[in-house]
């Protein structure tokens, strides 16, 4: 059965606020939110990048907030939460539906008698997130302006824009974002409409899931671009959210190029299947694409070459040897990818230590932590 919520559940905040999404991009980045569309952790996110893949992994896009114009009518389609819990606007309330189409999430604006659609799916292999929308239904054009909030930080930490002034410059089809000397720089980017640089802080974002867990629950995030489009029915446009100069704009190409991936994987466990269980239910479809997400690349220390690990969950933790041995039965065998459970235990073989398995590899790419006993059991 598909993961599907109409508005009893998009319209009401505490549900559609602690109900969460997640991309990734099986280097180790990925992007998450929530179905109400506001920032509730330090890890939301439309781009947390791997800069040192499979870790480094840093937030540089946090989020698109969508206003649609439609028959003189003014629709913001966003959510924020603010310094003393005050919420403005409640976007959410022009939600009619949320759903995943394998795991690609998907709302479903109403705007008046208008639907607009807004997909986002991550490029394999690419720090690159993309975000789609689609004018499915109008009798009018609607007019859909953006605010790309940006930052760069560590995925773990908070920041402040007090005093930060980051280089927002245009580019071909957007803008390119430096946020200080030695930083990666970023682009968010469209295929079609207009831009414009801006660098406006906005400031006092409050992130109600980390005042839960007792902790620093204020973020301030840069106003680097604005962007705005016309829309007819039928018309789609896509915005590009990247570390890639030239990454691919067509959003037509890329959505099939995520699909033929997933087709893959649904289509190799397929083959593995005993002839009497060929078609098993919808649901562990969605199980092959979701244990798809925490294998990831890791350079092989030993030969230089790339080999496969697993994240041991998200948003919180990188490729910890002892989960990655617990889970990779699952992940690999039980998936009918066999080619990727032997490319696991060999990476991990070659960082044996007196027969310990490292149990953790820091963010920070410091040398790993040997710290479990039976991680080294769990892999025989």
């Amino acid at each position: 059965m598909a993961i599907a919520f109409g508005r009893e559940i998009c319209g009401n905040l505490s549900s559609a606020e602690t109900r969460e999404w997640l991309i990734t991009n099986g280097i180790g980045g990925y992007g998450s939110g929530t179905v109400a569309g506001l920032l509730t952790r330090r890890y939301h996110g439309l781009l947390i990048a791997a800069l040192e893949p499979p870790l480094a992994r840093t937030l540089l896009v946090a989020k698109l907030d969508e206003t649609a114009t439609y028959n003189q009518g003014i629709y913001s389609l966003y959510s924020n939460r603010w310094t003393h819990s005050q919420l403005e606007p409640l976007g959410y309330h022009h939600i009619e539906y949320f759903t995943l189409e394998k795991n690609i999430p998907v709302w479903y604006f109403a705007c008046g008698d208008a639907r607009l659609e807004k997909r986002i799916w991550m490029q394999q292999g690419a720090n690159t997130t993309y975000i789609q929308y689609k004018l499915s239904r109008a009798t009018a054009p609607l007019t859909l302006n953006l605010k790309a909030l940006v930052n760069y930080r560590d995925h773990h930490q908070e920041s402040s824009g007090k005093d930060w002034y980051m280089t927002v410059k245009p580019v071909e089809r957007g803008v390119c974002v430096i946020a200080h000397p030695q930083a990666t720089p970023f682009y968010l980017l469209s295929d079609r409409g207009t831009s414009c640089c801006e660098h406006s802080w906005h400031y006092g974002f409050e992130l109600a899931q980390e005042r839960y867990r007792g902790l620093n629950d204020r973020e301030d995030h840069l106003q680097a671009a604005s962007f705005e489009v016309s829309l007819k029915e039928g018309d789609a446009v896509t915005f590009v959210a990247t570390t890639e100069i030239e990454a691919n704009l067509n959003g037509k190409t890329a959505m099939q190029s995520y699909y033929f991936h997933t087709e893959k994987l649904l289509d190799r466990f397929q083959s593995e299947l005993p002839f009497d269980k060929k078609d098993p239910p919808e649901w562990v479809g969605q199980l092959v694409i979701a244990a798809d997400q925490f294998i990831v690349d890791r350079p092989d220390s030993k030969y230089g070459t790339m080999g496969k690990t697993i994240i041991a969950g998200y948003p919180w933790f990188g490729d910890w040897g002892r989960d990655t041995m617990i889970s990779l039965p699952g992940l690999t065998l039980a998936t009918g990818r066999p080619e990727i459970a032997r490319s696991i235990l060999r990476t991990m073989g070659h960082y044996v230590d007196q027969g310990m398995l490292p149990n953790r590899f820091p963010d920070s790419l410091e040398t790993p932590e040997y710290n479990t006993v039976d991680a080294t059991l769990w892999y025989f």
